[in-house]
């Protein structure tokens, strides 16, 4: 029976709940980390709260648990389900609001085995549509990872029925911001690209793992707006997030990417994340 962490205590999945006033039930108003744990150990856990502490300061989501409980609370999950490689989701709301107007913090970890994304796809590549819709600027939910995520998957289930493995969005100004669940990344003439922080995306943690990288291995990387055609005239593109690591693209709709080949940049540039994650 698998086990999760709510509210203080370690209980069987089936078993655990949350009253109905909670924000995140009631109106999408609540944060997750999606993380990837290596041998036990959470891959850059402090980026990842650090995000979150920044995320419910700014959302006024309650967060009464500290760094150190958060990090206690994954450790016991992990034991509880006997894993070590494993998949881990914390997810914090606002639970019921007292009479003085005080939320409560509902704090749910969970823990599943690690199941990786094909191997075929890190062969291969994978092809990706553009949504329709459009990521707003002036959403105040936009760069911050809301439990508010129908319309992430309303895309991604979209791009799935068009055997497609990822959508990847535009602004309401038609600048490229992110995937449904990814970072994006650009090669140009032997220098990385990828929309800034402030377009709005996500400040992914594979996204800064990647930047690092590229620093340390002397690849220019620029953060800078980006249109649709400089998508379409890179010479390599590839998508991140702590789940898929580094995944190339080699299909746009039916623009093909670098001979339908992941490129070398980003062969070198998946190699290394790796290593990262075993050095953790």
């Amino acid at each position: 029976m698998e086990k999760v962490f709510l509210n203080g205590q370690i209980v069987d999945a089936d078993k655990a709940s949350v009253a109905v006033t909670d924000s995140s039930f009631l109106y999408g108003i609540g944060l997750f980390e999606t993380m990837r744990a290596v041998d036990g150990t959470v891959f850059r856990l402090t980026d990842h709260l650090q995000r979150l502490n920044t995320s419910a300061e700014t959302l006024a989501i309650a967060n009464s648990y500290s760094d150190e409980q958060i990090q206690q609370a994954i450790d016991e999950v992990l034991t509880a389900n006997k894993l070590s490689d494993a998949r881990l989701r914390l997810q914090v709301s606002n639970g019921p609001i007292g009479a003085d107007g005080t939320a409560a913090t509902n704090l749910l970890v969970t823990a599943a085995e690690f199941t990786p994304y094909p191997a075929e796809y890190y062969e291969k590549g994978i092809r990706v549509t553009l949504t329709n819709f459009r990521q707003n600027p002036k959403d105040p939910f936009c760069g911050h990872k809301t439990t508010c995520f129908g319309p992430r998957l309303t895309a991604l289930k979209q791009a799935h029925e068009k055997l497609a493995t990822e959508s990847l969005w535009f602004t309401t100004e038609n600048f490229l911001a992110e995937g449904s669940v990814s970072n994006v990344f650009l090669v140009k003439d032997g220098t990385l690209f990828t929309p800034p922080v402030q377009t709005p995306v996500l400040p992914g943690i594979a996204r800064k793992t990647v930047i690092e990288i590229a620093e340390a291995e002397n690849i220019l990387c620029h953060e800078q707006p980006l249109q649709v055609a400089d998508l379409l005239t890179a010479d390599e593109v590839f998508l991140t997030n702590v789940i898929m690591e580094v995944l190339p693209v080699t299909a746009i709709e039916a623009h093909t990417v670098n001979d339908s080949k992941p490129g070398k940049i980003t062969k070198t540039i998946a190699k290394k994340y790796k290593n990262c994650l075993k050095e953790n």
